[in-house]
């Protein structure tokens, strides 16, 4: 019975050096795995996230992709229609035109240098001469409720006219192409700045005004100190939207007077059925629009209230 009970005891005893299973000291593979892969992919991606030249690359490379594929398109329209020309043909063209861009061979027959010339002068006369009427009569207009009741019939009924079909207009008062021209794109230019001018007074806030009374302050000192700053980015706005009008405007009106300029080449090329011409044109058009609302873009940003504050 002894020797029973001494067995027992024996076998309950705690063992000196217990059994280790497996799970209790076997390395974690699926953590340590995940681990070395996040390692793995993080060398691999330092190069790229910490490269000097990944904006660089991001910022070029999905405009590059899409001139590609405008490249494409054309050639494939060109194969299949007879007459239009590749873009190959069209760039060895555009390379003997603006080799001498300035040349003369009579009042009909100018570089295309001279052509842009003409059509930016009228551009410039027709939106300066908006710019020196819509923007007084936007603060007028934004300003006083009596301008705004005067004029906002008159802005609605005109404002949606087609610019195009002011031209005849000019034509029968002025009697001549240019300042027909002239005035069409006075009368396209002039609404986006008296808008946008006067929606900028409006939003002047109450407690400016409300200050400028109790300071007796005259209404040269309101429109110096309080409106100007405060409405000047919504001039600028409606400016660059002036300008992009304008420059549209300039190629059709120049198609329909004839003379020197943009549109009156365009036209006259497509009376020579030289396509190539046509679109160096189109191209020409396009960057010089670009150029101008880019110009304008960076004037308005340098009149911000962000960086006026730097």
């Amino acid at each position: 019975m002894s020797a029973v009970i001494d067995t027992r005891s024996h076998a309950a005893l705690p063992s000196p050096h217990p059994a280790t299973t497996s799970t209790d000291h076997a390395p974690d593979v699926s953590a340590e795995s995940k681990r070395r892969r996040a390692v793995g992919a993080d060398v691999v991606r330092s190069p790229l996230r910490k490269s000097p030249l990944r904006p660089y690359v991001m910022a070029l490379l999905p405009p590059l992709v899409g001139m590609a594929l405008l490249i494409l398109l054309w050639q494939i329209i060109s194969t299949r229609t007879s007459g239009f020309p590749s873009p190959l043909t069209t760039l060895q063209e555009a390379i003997r035109l603006f080799s001498d861009p300035f040349y003369r061979k009579g009042p009909n027959d100018q570089g295309i240098g001279w052509n842009i010339l003409a059509s930016l002068q009228r551009v410039a006369v027709g939106f300066g001469l908006a710019a020196l009427v819509g923007i007084p009569l936007g603060f007028a207009i934004g300003r006083f409720k009596f301008m705004a009741g005067m004029f906002g019939p008159i802005i609605s009924l005109l404002k949606p006219v087609s610019p195009l079909a002011w031209l005849p207009i000019g034509l029968l008062v002025f009697k001549a192409a240019d300042p027909a021209a002239i005035w069409s794109i006075f009368i396209c230019s002039i609404w986006p700045m008296v808008i946008n001018t006067a929606v900028g007074v409006q939003r002047v806030p109450q407690d400016y005004m409300n200050v400028a009374r109790v300071l007796n302050l005259s209404e040269w000192k309101i429109l110096t100190k309080i409106l100007f700053p405060s409405v000047l980015p919504y001039m600028l706005t409606g400016v660059r939207l002036a300008i992009g009008t304008a420059w549209l405007v300039i190629v059709a009106a120049e198609m329909l007077t004839g003379g020197v300029g943009i549109g009156f080449w365009v036209w006259d090329e497509w009376n020579n059925l030289n396509v190539p011409h046509i679109i160096i044109a189109i191209v020409v058009i396009g960057l010089v629009g670009l150029i101008l609302e880019q110009a304008l873009v960076a004037l308005a940003r340098a009149f911000t209230y962000d960086d006026a504050g730097t």
